[in-house]
């Protein structure tokens, strides 16, 4: 299969969406699975992971109920409480929904010190308990703080969201990669190769202005540990889904077929065992 490992839906309205600046009003309205659904068989992918937008359970059933009545939604990724009395409970709740295949939380909104709380560590680590998945949204300035969250979840399967938003638009390379290189060297995280195009000058970049990251991403987690995704809809306020999915195409070109199915399917299907 050809994933989408990265995706949202919504309904939009200001209050809960106000991240969407003015900046971004292109995509202030409602993406639901009927509007993804067509632009995925254009670009000849079979399915996706939609992705968790707002933290509420609410929302990560929602979700559930999407995927249910949607094939194409071969996994969720949700919110929960990880630092609630009552996870385990929520957690084996969860696990009676088999489209639910991980968690994830916006780290990049959270204060310095967030994600080393003993009551958060110690919810990443029971997801593995469960066999559920954590997705880990950052910007680069949080790096070392995930990095020592990681280390203290080694039986947690991780997958770094959006290549940890790069600074694309200044060229900045250093210490990102240097990070990457050490979350390499983890085997349980992954990276996910997706949130590109937002991170660079929405109106002038060019392909080429990913490619120092991507070699990054490639040398820090080879084949086996890279998965595309699309980021839709948010992509749209610097692409288009084909513009966004070109970038990745044109760079993996050059690898053997069998190495681009892992990078555009197996390895999102073996990750969060679609």
């Amino acid at each position: 299969m050809k994933i989408d490992a990265h995706q949202h839906f919504w309904t939009y309205d200001e209050e809960n969406y106000d991240w969407i600046d003015e900046s971004m009003s292109a995509i202030r309205k409602n993406y639901l699975p009927k509007d993804l659904a067509p632009i995925l068989v254009e670009n000849k992918i079979d399915g996706c992971v939609l992705v968790q937008v707002n933290q509420t359970e609410k929302e990560t059933l929602d979700f559930a109920a999407h995927a249910k009545k949607h094939d194409f939604i071969k996994g969720v990724v949700g919110w929960t409480d990880l630092m609630s009395e009552e996870l385990d409970e929520k957690l084996q709740e969860y696990k009676k929904i088999p489209s639910v295949k991980g968690f994830r939380h916006i780290l990049q909104g959270e204060p310095e010190g967030f994600m080393l709380q003993e009551e958060f560590i110690k919810g990443v680590n029971k997801l593995s308990e469960y066999g559920f998945t954590y997705d880990v949204l950052i910007f680069p300035i949080q790096m070392k703080e995930a990095k020592q969250l990681m280390k203290a979840c080694p039986e947690t399967n991780f997958v770094i969201d959006h290549m940890a938003k790069p600074y694309v638009k200044t060229g900045q390379i250093l210490p990102w990669a240097n990070y990457m290189q050490k979350y390499g060297e983890m085997p349980n995280v992954t990276c996910k190769l997706s949130g590109m195009v937002t991170e660079a000058n929405w109106e002038y970049w060019e392909k080429e202005d990913f490619f120092i990251y991507l070699d990054t991403a490639l040398q820090s987690f080879g084949i086996d540990r890279l998965m595309y995704g699309s980021d839709w809809p948010v992509c749209l306020v610097a692409a288009t889904y084909e513009k966004q999915l070109g970038i990745v195409q044109e760079y993996f070109s050059k690898l053997s077929q069998n190495e681009q199915n892992k990078i555009f399917g197996d390895n999102a299907v073996k990750f969060y065992n679609l």
